[in-house]
């Protein structure tokens, strides 16, 4: 197995405090939002095999059957199909969509063709790949997940009291779901700035008055009002009116498909996505926001937020959060002290998370896709990793919680 050296990144949404508690670090001051496991080449995950510290993306390119298994490379091509990460949000995240599969590789080709350079501020894809993902939270976490049933957010709009989005609930109450959701989106990432700033003000200033009392909608207002103050002005407070509120706790997950409108406001958890960068922004941000291309891709289903708990799979303890893609699974064990070996399924690569405690991954002397290796162990502390490549037989012991990012087998 690899121990992993990570990097931490800092963009300026990310908390100054969430993730060196989880490490035990001193905080430096400024924010640190992401830390990357895996082989993006973004940020890859570096180890150590005896000869100094290398780019996991080079150990797989080296060889991708040994350490991804033949089976995986046959799926997914050479490369390690998905990326795990810690996200610590102290702010809101843009609120954002990501493409399907087709999708992904249309508007890449395009961009493409058109020669749109891979680092322009304008461009979409980044690559051809989809980016299904999943977040679970390791602290209370707040989001904002799918659109909201038209009729309730059409009852919310109306408790504002803003003239200006009377319009808007009137549509919701008298159009079929997704015509009414289309519309409404497209009106209010399309309507003249100024005017939009302006009722952006009066909506944030009435969800702050909602927020104050006791009633069905405070809980949603005060994120609404919390979202406006760090972006005063932006469409995407109004955008963000539309969609379900919802409130993590420790252990819970959503899983964002393709197409679903999302974002992520504050907390701590861990992250695990199909390996892509493909990212179209609604608004909440200075970036560039392509509403074309948004609207073609959005998904204008009215649905839940999906809460998901974790559900135990196999007699060793594993929890698994159940997703419908197979470029990744994730799991976790809550180990307890005194307890057997939790020995883990080998034919699929794995990146081990601590999160909590203190856990030991011992490498049996059989293992390794090719018949060798030699037992090795890792103690891992909360926030330390190590990639297991297909193959490798490996077993937990300890007193801790590990996340563990693999494949569908």
């Amino acid at each position: 197995m690899d121990r992993l050296t990570n990097t931490v990144r800092p963009y300026a949404w990310g908390s100054t405090t969430a993730l060196p508690e989880l490490l035990g670090t001193e905080p430096t001051g400024e924010p640190q939002a992401e830390m990357w496991m895996g082989a993006h080449p973004g940020a890859p995950s570096r180890t150590d095999r005896g000869a100094g510290p290398v780019s996991l993306a080079d150990v797989i390119a080296a060889d991708p059957e040994r350490e991804l298994g033949p089976d995986a490379v046959r799926a997914f091509g050479p490369r390690l199909p998905f990326l795990l990460k810690l996200l610590a949000a102290g702010s809101p995240l843009s609120l954002q969509v990501h493409p399907d599969l087709d999708q992904a590789k249309e508007g890449y080709a395009d961009e493409e063709r058109r020669g749109v350079p891979l680092d322009a501020p304008h461009r979409n894809y980044k690559d051809a790949n989809h980016k299904p993902e999943l977040i679970c939270a390791l602290t209370p976490f707040e989001g904002l997940c799918g659109f909201r049933h038209p009729a309730e957010t059409a009852a919310l709009l109306e408790a504002l009291g803003v003239s200006a989005l009377k319009p808007y609930a009137d549509i919701l109450r008298a159009a079929p779901a997704d015509a009414a959701l289309r519309e409404v989106l497209t009106a209010v990432l399309s309507a003249d700035h100024a005017e939009t700033a302006e009722t952006v003000e009066q909506a944030a200033a009435a969800a702050r008055r909602l927020a104050a009392e006791d009633g069905p909608y405070a809980d949603a207002c005060a994120a609404y009002a919390a979202i406006a103050h760090h972006y005063p002005g932006d469409p995407g407070v109004l955008a963000a009116m539309l969609l379900n509120h919802v409130r993590l706790q420790p252990g819970e997950a959503l899983f964002l498909g393709a197409g679903i409108p999302h974002a992520y406001l504050g907390g701590l958890g861990v992250e695990l996505m199909a390996n892509s960068d493909n990212v179209l922004r609604c608004g909440l941000t200075p970036k560039h926001v392509d509403v074309p291309e948004l609207l073609r891709v959005v998904r204008f289903e009215p649905r839940d937020a999906g809460v998901l708990r974790p559900e135990e799979a196999t007699a060793s303890g594993e929890e698994v959060y159940g997703t419908p893609t197979d470029e990744f699974r994730l799991s976790r064990f809550v180990l307890a002290p005194g307890t057997a070996p939790h020995p883990l399924d080998d034919r699929t690569p794995q990146i081990l998370l601590c999160t909590a405690g203190k856990v030991t991954v011992r490498s049996g002397s059989d293992s390794g896709a090719d018949g060798s290796g030699t037992d090795t162990a890792a103690t891992l502390a909360p926030g330390e990793s190590v990639f297991v490549r297909a193959g490798e037989r490996v077993e937990l012991t300890g007193e801790g919680t590990v996340f563990r990012a693999t494949l569908v087998a």
